[in-house]
């Protein structure tokens, strides 16, 4: 037997308002639907404090509509027609909308260079690399910025151990946050962390635009932006909107990802944004027990990339539980002096050598 909507409204008659009175002599029921078993409302209260005080009133409606001969499922929204009152509190920023046109590449004040961190498959440790290299560089002397441009995966937070909410006193510039030496700034400070950010490019490229140029970052040598996997938005945001110094590649020396690390390179190429060497992770992995020595992922094929296109093999970093641990932990294995925190060392001594950082 089909629903009746008359049979509905008398059932929500039987219920009793907070003020007095029940929600279809109010005429608070809206856009009543019935679809087969299927029932839909809106309960539209008259303001936002009373829609506050309604809240457990929902579940009752849609409890009494279920009963009801027929009926298999109900779905209901409790809205309010006002609008809630303007709360005075400290100025607030939006991060993520449509960005600015910009006259040309620009830079944030302050910053000498940047260096971006890309990678063409997600899973081949970019993020580790960014997070231990810019606490290397920090150790070596060097003021040192990082931001998280993976904004659909934001995982410096956790790698560097930094918690809290970037303060912006005036709404419009952000304080970043620091850990471990170095100044940084992720997306992932402004939402839950399990939370996923559901944005379209024109939102994505306003964020990164905002963590760029809004951001207090002070007189930095080095801005670290470790970018997301592929050759998508955030990539051609970077590098068509910031001056940016050039480009560290990472893969793992197994061919499926050496394909697609070259198509990052083959990005960088069309952007006219300078590779400034290649970094193979994950390059071995040495038994702890035993000392043997495996290439799980093979051996060689970031090595004979860089040869092939004239630029330098920056670093060969084993696959390494500590590291691993250690970016859980969020305190990157750079920050001690174990072999790896060595192995960084040596990364971030010869960017500074070369004028990179």
């Amino acid at each position: 037997m089909p629903v009746d909507k008359d049979a509905i409204r008398d059932a929500l008659r039987r219920l009793q308002l907070p003020d007095g009175g029940d929600p279809i002599s109010r005429d608070f029921i809206r856009a009543l639907s019935v679809d087969g078993g299927t029932v839909r409302f809106v309960i539209e209260a008259p303001s936002a404090e009373m829609a506050r005080q309604m809240s457990g009133m929902q579940a009752a409606a849609e409890a009494i509509v279920r009963d009801l001969p027929g009926v298999e499922t109900v779905s209901s929204v409790l809205t309010a027609h006002e609008a809630a009152p303007k709360q005075q509190s400290a100025p607030q920023l939006k991060v993520g909308g449509h960005p600015t046109p910009q006259a040309g590449p620009t830079k944030p004040a302050g910053v000498d260079r940047i260096l971006a961190v890309a990678s063409g498959k997600g899973g081949v440790g970019k993020s580790t690399v960014s997070a231990n290299l810019a606490v290397a560089l920090a150790k070596a002397g060097r003021k040192v910025g990082l931001l998280d441009a993976d904004i659909y995966g934001p995982s410096q937070p956790r790698m560097m151990g930094a918690k809290g909410k970037p303060a912006s006193p005036d709404g419009k510039i952000i304080e970043p946050l620091h850990a471990h030496g170095v100044t940084m700034m992720s997306i992932g400070f402004m939402v839950e962390e399990d939370k996923a950010v559901v944005w379209r490019g024109p939102m994505l490229m306003g964020a990164l635009q905002q963590m760029l140029g809004q951001v207090n970052w002070g007189d930095l040598d080095v801005l670290i932006v470790d970018l997301p996997p592929g050759t998508g938005d955030v990539q051609l945001t970077l590098c068509q909107r910031s001056e940016l110094t050039g480009a560290l590649v990472v893969s793992t020396p197994q061919d499926v990802a050496l394909l697609d690390a070259r198509k990052a390179i083959d990005m960088f190429a069309t952007l006219k944004t300078p590779v400034l060497g290649l970094i193979e992770n994950m390059s071995t992995y040495v038994c702890p027990n035993c000392g043997h020595e495996a290439h799980i992922f093979g051996h060689g094929g970031v090595a004979a990339e860089a040869d092939k296109m004239g630029v330098p093999l920056l670093a060969q970093l084993p696959l390494d539980l500590d590291t691993r641990l250690a970016g859980d932990e969020g305190t990157p294995i750079a920050v001690g002096d174990s072999p790896m925190a060595e192995a960084y060392a040596r990364l971030a001594e010869g960017l500074v050598r070369g004028g990179m950082a």
